[in-house]
């Protein structure tokens, strides 16, 4: 322990001068008392301890006492230490004022001016939050008192003519946006939890004029390969991939390239996230029984050329959507496996026999959106191929790679922006015969026709430094 720091120490008056803001907010600390020679720290990191210990004594000099607290009393306790950062529009804890109608519309700008694709208001035993969902990840935004929440959450229920009175059971709602030259839809949805109600609201992006299918992440292969399968003027091209992974996206890129005035596309989705002059959406409305499989019965009397279907869901809308690729139709959708041959046996496991996949599926696709890191922060390093999974076994050898630190620029999260990555899987007719044989083992095949995986496209981005290892990982043990 440095002796003189123990002297400085000890005589600082205000207790907040111990610890500067940046790095109470970057170790996440607060300082409450100096004694025995010891600075006492709050810190809500309690499994890190004793590394933090050691750290923050090598930094400061001196001997520190760390102590548990809350997240949420933390966090409140670190912005009425720390007020200055509170007005900084990137700082990531602020305190709800009260104003319903004020916050509710500033809210909903900021997380659309952070390209945010959703907004969760939840409410704990302690307090309650507001956090985010920014390239993929969830970022913690406000804090609200909890006698505050209720006029909160009555709000959005009202915006979105739902049932104030109704707290027991989930409600959905919707809420248009409209703020000078800015229009968007917002989904809203409540949950009954412990502590009071959940509102999650999904910010639909209804402005596709910056959709372009040469952005999206495709390499120049799987490029020319899908632009095949959209040509054809008949079969099945589904997209496959958890939720969130930009589906939806690639689809709408792909009916901009398809909206023609000779071409007849029609669309039925849950719900309808962007809209395209020339195209007839349809949203779906299972109250009045206007399911995906009823409009799609309805499509084939309105003469379509393209028919653009949100999620093959179940087997009926399955079958129907094979009838109509056999009937002469182009039929886009998305459906949820875990690799791009995966969608085969996905469609047998619904019950469709393996001669029509083969005789109706032109193009596979899988794809997984990957965050990229953040080029102001990130940090080089030497890699050690031993940090790879313990069966991958990387094609090419890697010397350095990047590491996310974060900052105020990417909300402390190490990453800005994130990119696609694709496996594209033409069938051709040697695939088509080992769909109808039910015949699984294709790696060879995909290997000749040098069709590159999802992991091989991930590494590729890791490699060249854009994203981290823990990033695509699991893409990695695939």
């Amino acid at each position: 322990m440095n002796i003189e720091n123990v002297g400085t120490y000890s005589n600082k008056i205000n207790i907040a001068d111990y610890i500067s803001s940046k790095q109470a907010r970057l170790y996440k600390i607060i300082p409450f008392k100096f004694e025995d020679k010891l600075l006492h720290l709050y810190s809500s990191r309690s499994s890190e301890f004793s590394k933090l210990k050691l750290e923050l004594e090598i930094l400061l000099g001196i001997g520190v006492a760390l102590h548990f607290l809350d997240e949420f009393e933390f966090q409140v306790l670190l912005d009425k230490m720390y007020p200055s950062d509170r007005h900084d529009s990137r700082g990531k804890n602020t305190f709800y004022t009260g104003d319903p109608d004020l916050f509710l519309n500033s809210l909903i700008a900021e997380a659309r001016s952070l390209e945010s694709s959703d907004i969760h208001i939840e409410a704990y035993e302690k307090g309650c939050r507001v956090r985010i969902r920014i390239d993929g990840q969830l970022v913690q935004r406000y804090l609200i008192e909890k006698d505050k929440y209720p006029s909160l959450i009555n709000k959005i229920k009202i915006v979105a003519n739902l049932d104030i009175s109704e707290k027991r059971l989930p409600q959905d709602g919707r809420i248009y946006y409209q703020f000078k030259e800015t229009k968007f839809d917002i989904r809203v949805s409540t949950l009954p939890t412990l502590h009071g109600e959940k509102v999650v609201l999904r910010l639909l992006n209804n402005d596709s004029a910056n959709i372009d299918i040469n952005l999206l992440g495709f390499d120049d292969v799987d490029l020319v390969n899908y632009m095949e399968g959209i040509k054809r003027p008949n079969g099945i091209l589904l997209i496959s991939g958890p939720t969130g992974s930009g589906k939806t996206t690639t689809l709408y890129a792909t009916l901009k390239l398809l909206n023609v005035s000779t071409r007849n596309i029609l669309t039925i989705e849950d719900p309808i996230e962007y809209t395209l002059e020339g195209v007839n959406q349809v949203q779906v409305k299972d109250a009045i029984g206007l399911t995906f499989a009823s409009a799609l019965r309805h499509f084939l009397r309105q003469d379509p050329n393209v028919i653009m279907l949100g999620e093959i869901r179940d087997s009926e809308t399955a079958h129907i959507a094979i009838r109509l690729a056999l009937t002469g139709h182009l039929v886009l959708s998305t459906i949820h496996t875990n690799s791009a041959w995966g969608t085969v046996s996905r469609l047998i496991d619904m019950g469709v026999p393996p001669f029509l996949i083969a005789n109706t599926l032109n193009t596979t696709v899988a794809q997984r959106l990957i965050r990229l890191l953040c080029p102001k922060c990130k940090r080089k390093s030497l890699f050690d191929d031993a940090s790879f999974p313990k069966r991958y076994k990387s094609a090419r050898k890697v010397e350095y790679h990047y590491i996310a630190e974060g900052c105020v620029y990417c909300h402390n999260t190490g990453f800005s922006g994130r990119k696609a990555v694709y496996e594209v899987l033409p069938v051709d007719e040697e695939l088509s015969e080992a769909i109808k044989n039910s015949s699984f083992k294709i790696d060879n095949l995909l290997k000749s026709r040098k069709i590159k995986t999802l992991s091989e496209n991930a590494f590729g981005l890791f490699e060249n430094g854009l994203t981290s290892l823990e990033e695509i990982y699991a893409l990695l043990t695939n």
